[in-house]
């Protein structure tokens, strides 16, 4: 009897000894299969940023017009849609690729891009994105990155944004790579100049938007000191018609524009700079209210970036520009309420005729035609270098959510897939060897 309880203890610490083995063999097995699952996503990973640089040196050797599509949130304003909280558009997880249904007609459309924004991808989202396209104005190339869309769509926000932190849009944080890459390049004996220009076409006519800024750089006391007497140097300035010309090597460039050094010695001076070029211009472009944007842009503005680089040790000279569209937003007469104002229906004739334009350049460099009409706005006449062969362009098309704005959103959608198949060649750097 006394034996049974010594058998009885055997058998229950082999039972124990097999379930622990048993558990580590489980404890095994599962680390096995989350370190194969790291590894294999891991790879994954890889494989999808090496296809990501594939595609980009591709549509790089073809020229393409990149084209970003970003979906902005609802806002509060969107309430009155009676499917405010069913959105029409509708994110693939890849990034690349959105479906959009028009519910008027039960339809649906997929569509596919170089990159697709959800709602919730934030502004510095966005910028990481484009911020190699920004890297080409350095390397000597005329980059143009230009927004488009409906009024109300977001165009302004992406491209500028707001304050100082992370709601800065695409002007502010391209400004800011630029200055902390050229104090790198500094270390390798290159010395940057930087000017900054922003103007607005406003029904068909040029604006300055920095009249009275001075084009030399200033510090803080002196911005302070100075302030208070720039309104009457803008006098003498407004009269001054401006003018798109061409230089003696037959590159596009506006007589009598502003151009405002901005410092490249010191980061944080050349941001205040800036800052002051953002405020200068907000102040002079033309805005107005309409029943679908209390803040609609009437006009395109144009900040444009124009840089000079100059290798002490080898006398290489580069120059590239950054030229940053914001397009007047496309509208219908019925939605807008501009029809019932003479002035701002003047104003949505010039936009839709400027934006008409646009895509008929798109449409002549998609069929290789021969003659392209970049004379038939100054929208385009503007743009020319950028979208003919010697530059770098991207569009970002903006979306709202809401389902009233489906039918402007896929007439966007199409008109951005066209752009995206037009081929503008490799484009040509601007460098010099002067050693």
């Amino acid at each position: 009897r006394r034996s049974c309880p010594a058998e009885g203890d055997s058998n229950g610490d082999a039972s124990t000894d097999h379930t622990t083995e048993d558990s580590a063999v489980w404890k095994a097995r599962v680390e096995e299969r989350d370190e194969r699952i790291r590894e294999l996503e891991e790879h994954l990973f890889k494989s999808e940023q090496t296809r990501r640089i594939m595609h980009n040196r591709i549509q790089e050797l073809r020229g393409n017009i990149r084209v970003f599509v970003r979906t902005r949130p609802f806002l509060p304003g969107d309430c009155c849609d009676s499917n405010n909280n069913d959105s029409p558009i509708c994110v693939a997880p890849d990034g690349e690729s959105l479906d959009i249904v028009r519910f008027d007609r039960d339809e649906r459309e997929t569509f596919a891009f170089d990159k697709v924004f959800s709602p919730s991808v934030g502004q510095d989202g966005v910028f990481t994105e484009v911020s190699d396209f920004v890297q080409s104005a350095l390397d000597g190339f005329h980059v143009c990155l230009f927004s488009y869309g409906q009024t109300g769509s977001g165009k302004t926000h992406t491209m500028q944004g707001s304050g100082n932190g992370v709601m800065r849009g695409i002007i502010p944080r391209a400004v800011e790579q630029i200055l902390n890459q050229v104090g790198v390049m500094s270390n390798q004996r290159w010395q940057f100049t930087m000017s900054a220009s922003f103007l607005e076409i406003y029904n068909e006519e040029l604006k300055d938007l920095l009249v009275g800024m001075s084009s030399t750089p200033l510090t803080r006391k002196e911005r302070r000191e100075t302030s208070s007497a720039r309104p009457s140097s803008s006098s003498s300035s407004t009269t001054t018609k401006l003018a798109i010309k061409r230089d003696i090597k037959g590159k596009i460039y506006v007589d009598g524009l502003t151009k405002v050094k901005i410092v490249t010695s010191d980061t944080l001076e050349g941001m205040k700079q800036l800052e002051e070029v953002m405020i200068t211009a907000a102040r002079s472009r033309s805005v107005a209210s309409t029943k679908m944007n209390s803040q609609s842009s009437r006009s395109h503005s144009v900040f444009m970036l124009h840089l000079r680089g100059v290798n002490q040790e080898n006398g290489t000279v580069v120059q590239g520009s950054l030229n940053l569209c914001d397009l007047a937003g496309s509208e219908r007469l019925s939605r807008s309420g501009a029809a019932s104002d003479a002035k701002r229906l003047r104003e949505t004739q010039a936009i839709n005729k400027s934006l008409s334009s646009l895509g008929d350049v798109f449409t002549a460099l998609a069929n290789g035609a021969s003659h392209i009409p970049f004379r038939n706005s100054k929208l385009t006449y503007l743009l020319q270098d950028c979208l003919s062969g010697d530059g770098k362009a991207l569009m970002f098309v903006n979306l709202s959510p809401t389902a009233q704005s489906s039918h402007e959103s896929l007439c966007s959608l199409r008109f951005a897939q066209r752009v995206n198949k037009v081929e503008l060649g490799k484009a040509k750097k601007n460098v010099q060897y002067m050693k």
